[in-house]
């Protein structure tokens, strides 16, 4: 029985009393790291020395290049915002699907997933659907509660499906590539849209009053040119898609070049569409400069606090607490994914990241649980961070759209039904780590064995030596000489003779 004190579990309390007392975020964790560095210090369980790392541990943070997809990502998805684009697929694809029930629900779902993929951002899909599709659908005879849920369902996959600002902040947090993140996010958010659709498909047969089809006089007549105009016009998001998710899985670029490339794209669909003025950039570059200090910020006060928590034996405490539960892994993704759902309500997906998961990851580790599979899980849960009552972000936006017709109580009942269908794929994933792992196991594969270096001078071609061959502790490379390393500090001593 390891005897950690009270210390870690104090500094964790204390977090989660600055957290519920409404204290901003960043600043908190900075005050209470520091705090209990001070009391460690003067208590002897903390050493001061750790406490030089805090600059070179900041410097990490501003010179990530990976953190920079952020701003790329947020800049794109603020221009595509207002650049038109939702507007035009939204009334495509109502006129295609109108004329069956629940055929305006449809189009929401299908087009919150290709905004998803093309802009990465809740606000925005959320906001644009919300202003375009629910006057329609109140106005001819849809359910308010099912109305304004599918809304905000269909904005909230932007969480899962790439290239999600959640899953760029796990791939950094967790040490995995953002690459490998997005390639395990396809399978659940292909099973979302799936479990939406099928959703809307069940009502519409049980109650199809609640979601009628629109008259033939708003959507017109059906015809070949109407589904070849619809998906002409997909065609710019599909390649945007491509510049930003397939040159990334193709491994032509990082995901920071991927966001650049993206911003370049979101600015030719703007001028494509005659809206590319000064004041969208200006505004979109104030929308990103908010949510990238935001980050940076929460980056730097959290770091406080792990380094400290850390220093004082914080992560052994959490993984020996959490490495009991029963049920094994399974038991342990089981407690994780409640114990997320609960922090949700009061703490969204970048507090959520930067504290919690830092936390988590290495019990994951030690149960063998795979980094990718686990990060998947926590995001597809965070899904729910914006939908359920009171405090869900795709449900304020929402209530500031909706007309005063639409009771707050409507909005809130509507959501509901589509929280419990995303914890129902966590429950998928949970179960069926496949759902992650399949794209990842099909991806290429290389074996570390078969890697040969050229090092000119040193006869050729040289195969991955085995370290600590010599007898003096240095590795053995033919042709090559090392130092001797029984006489650097923390070397082992020399073998007896």
């Amino acid at each position: 029985m390891f005897d950690f004190g009270i210390i870690p579990p104090a500094m964790f309390l204390g977090m989660v009393i600055f957290m519920l007392y409404g204290f901003p975020v960043a600043f908190s964790l900075a005050a209470v790291g520091l705090f209990f560095a001070i009391v460690g210090i003067a208590t002897g369980h903390f050493g001061e020395v750790f406490l030089q790392a805090l600059p070179l541990r900041f410097f990490g943070i501003l010179s990530n290049d990976l953190l920079l997809a952020i701003p790329f990502f947020t800049f794109m998805g603020a221009v595509l915002e207002r650049c038109g684009l939702a507007e035009d697929l939204l009334e495509g694809t109502g006129k295609l699907f109108g004329g069956i029930p629940g055929g305006l629900a449809y189009a929401v779902i299908l087009v919150g997933a290709v905004l998803g993929a093309i802009t990465g951002t809740v606000a925005a899909s959320v906001i644009t659907m919300g202003v375009i599709s629910l006057p329609i659908m109140l106005r001819y005879g849809y359910n308010p509660r099912l109305a304004t849920g599918v809304i905000a369902a269909s904005g909230t996959i932007t969480q899962v499906i790439p290239p999600s600002l959640v899953l760029v902040v796990l791939a950094d947090q967790l040490g995995r590539s953002v690459g490998d993140m997005y390639l395990g996010a396809i399978g659940p958010s292909i099973l979302q849209v799936a479990i939406f659709v099928l959703f809307i498909l069940v009502m519409s047969i049980i109650r199809p009053k609640s979601m009628p089809p629109l008259p033939k006089e708003v959507r017109g007549d059906f015809n070949w040119a109407l589904l070849v105009k619809v998906l002409m016009g997909m065609v710019p998001s599909i390649v945007l898609i491509f510049l930003v998710l397939g040159t990334i899985f193709m491994g032509l670029a990082t995901p920071t070049e991927a966001g650049a490339l993206g911003v370049v794209g979101a600015m030719l669909l703007a001028a494509m569409n005659r809206r590319l003025t000064w004041p969208l950039i200006r505004e979109a570059m104030a929308s990103t400069t908010h949510i990238t200090s935001m980050v940076v910020m929460i980056l730097i006060g959290s770091t406080c606090f792990s380094l400290v928590f850390q220093g004082m034996d914080g992560s052994r405490w959490i993984e020996h607490m959490l490495s009991g539960i029963p049920g094994g892994p399974v038991g342990f993704l089981i407690f994780v994914n409640i114990f997320i759902f609960v922090l949700a309500f009061f703490l969204d997906f970048f507090e959520i990241a930067f504290i919690v998961i830092p936390m988590l990851a290495p019990v994951a580790s030690s149960l063998g649980i795979d980094l990718i599979w686990f990060g998947v899980l926590i995001c597809v849960n965070m899904q729910t961070s914006f939908m359920h009552p009171p405090f869900g972000f795709a449900l304020f936006y929402l209530r500031s759209i909706a007309s005063k017709d639409v009771k707050t109580s409507d909005i809130y009942m509507g959501a509901l039904p589509w929280v419990g269908m995303q914890l129902i794929l966590v429950a998928i994933v949970i179960f069926w780590p496949q759902s992650v792992t399949y794209w990842l196991d099909h991806g290429p594969k290389v074996d570390p064995n078969s890697i040969k270096i050229e090092v000119p001078g040193f006869g050729g071609q040289l195969g991955l030596p085995p370290m600590g061959g010599g007898g003096n502790g240095s590795p053995q490379i033919p042709g090559l000489t090392l130092p001797p390393l029984n006489g650097l500090p923390g070397a082992p001593p020399p073998p007896a003779k």
